[in-house]
């Protein structure tokens, strides 16, 4: 399957968590080393100056640093890690929601830089980059020989400054070159469209716009559709890889009054915090269908578990990824910063999600095309090594195939959200109770 990555988020693409930027000291704390830690760490000074002095090849002692201290993080659990300088200034512009760049988004194949899409209104697009492109160099530098995020890095930079792009395109018998300049590039954490009567809105990210994306989005959709025709909203989780907790707490409470949200547990007993839903619904009570699959995971499975408790919403769809815990990003200056996992986050019926993941009301698959047939596309927490085991994990553990058709036509899970928002799709097996979530809540 290609790789894919999008300029709107250039560089390492945010993993599976529910981030908070909460930044500061830890909450409680440890006790103090005792004197066996000491000898320890007299161990590792020790094999550290070995190192440096008797291996084959001078080692650079900052990788040997760094690859320590991230042995010594991923040891915890695969979400604890050390960001350099560099890899923290990715996170913050991941999370911002801008960065100063292009505006497209691409992939590789055949060794060169595919664009899949110019964003409208960017640089790229007022600039003549056309879906379908192949950028063979960069500044004169051939794309041959880089990784994808190398050449994605060379193609961010300061606003206003400007990057030639030396261009191959179908139907065109010499390469093309084209001069962009650089600019701010916003990014659309939320894309809505209508189908008829009902409001799709796919969140792909929760960065720090995704709440006011989403409020334009549901705006936008009311001002299209009149009240008395809309039939209800689809939101679509589905290969949504988390993001900050805040903004999972705000887009929840979009579509709730009342009611516990997400709490979060940390260490201490003790250390216990409650979200909350303020009153007002923002759809105004229109029904709702959210649909989640294997690469839903962290922050939508926050949102998704809110909505399903609370019975705002009916759940389509296969089972999430199940990752229930919270990583605290602690500053440490110019050295970079700990992304720590400080909590876990349960949902307002008392569930962990941790390595069980959220069950849909009603599990709709999605059939592989043929070409992804006999690949193994399931995500789940509970695969990763290492990882927390959840107090509700069970033997079946968590994850489903994490694919979503290109096309709508071919997309059976949105087509059975569509159908039973607008009452032509019954399931037999669904509510298997007066309790389970309804559509006219």
């Amino acid at each position: 399957m290609m790789r894919k990555l999008s300029l709107l988020f250039a560089g390492a693409l945010m993993g599976a968590s529910a981030m908070s930027l909460v930044y500061g000291a830890p909450g409680s704390t440890a006790n103090a080393a005792g004197s066996e830690t000491y000898k320890q760490l007299a161990i590792f000074g020790d094999i550290f100056e070995r190192v440096r002095a008797q291996y084959v090849t001078p080692p650079d002692d900052k990788s040997l640093v760094e690859n320590a201290i991230n042995g010594m993080l991923t040891s915890l659990d695969p979400h604890s890690s050390y960001m350099n300088a560099e890899e923290a200034q990715d996170m913050r512009v991941q999370t911002k929601g801008e960065f100063g760049g292009l505006g497209i988004e691409v992939t590789m194949e055949n060794d060169l830089v595919k664009v899949i899409t110019p964003i409208d209104d960017t640089p790229a697009a007022k600039a003549g980059v056309l879906a379908g492109d192949y950028i063979a160099k960069i500044d004169g530098e051939e794309v041959r020989g880089l990784s994808l995020n190398d050449a994605v890095e060379k193609m961010r930079g300061l606003v206003n400054t400007p990057i030639k792009l030396t261009i191959l395109r179908q139907g065109a018998d010499k390469p093309i070159e084209l001069t962009v300049v650089r600019d701010i590039i916003k990014v659309k954490a939320v894309k809505f469209r209508v189908e008829n009567d009902i409001g799709y809105m796919k969140i792909t990210s929760f960065t720090e716009k995704t709440h006011d994306d989403l409020e334009n989005a549901i705006d936008t959709i009311k001002k299209q559709v009149p009240n008395e025709k809309l039939k209800g909203y689809v939101l679509d989780l589905r290969l949504n890889p988390g993001g900050l907790l805040d903004q999972a707490v705000s887009v929840s409470d979009a579509f709730l009054n009342r009611g516990e949200i997400v709490s979060t547990r940390g260490r201490d007993p003790k250390d216990v915090t409650r979200f909350d839903a303020r009153p007002g619904d923002d759809i105004d009570g229109k029904p709702l269908v959210v649909l989640l699959n294997g690469g839903s995971a962290s922050a939508s499975e926050i949102v998704a578990g809110a909505l399903q408790d609370l019975r705002r919403a009916t759940v389509v769809g296969t089972q999430s990824f199940g990752k229930g815990s919270v990583q605290t990003i602690v500053p440490l200056g110019e050295n970079g910063a700990l992304r720590l996992t400080t909590a876990l986050y349960y949902t307002p019926s008392g569930k962990s999600i941790q390595g069980k993941g959220i069950t849909p009301d009603i599990k709709v698959d999605q059939p592989l095309p043929p070409e992804l047939q006999g690949r193994d596309l399931t995500r789940g927490e509970s695969d990763l090594k290492g990882h927390i085991k959840g107090t509700d994990e069970g033997d079946t553990g968590s994850g489903s195939a994490a694919y979503v058709p290109p096309e709508p036509k071919d997309d059976l899970q949105l087509i059975f959200a569509e159908q039973l928002l607008r009452g032509e799709k019954t399931d037999p097996a669904f509510p298997p109770n007066p309790d389970k979530a309804v559509l006219n809540q």
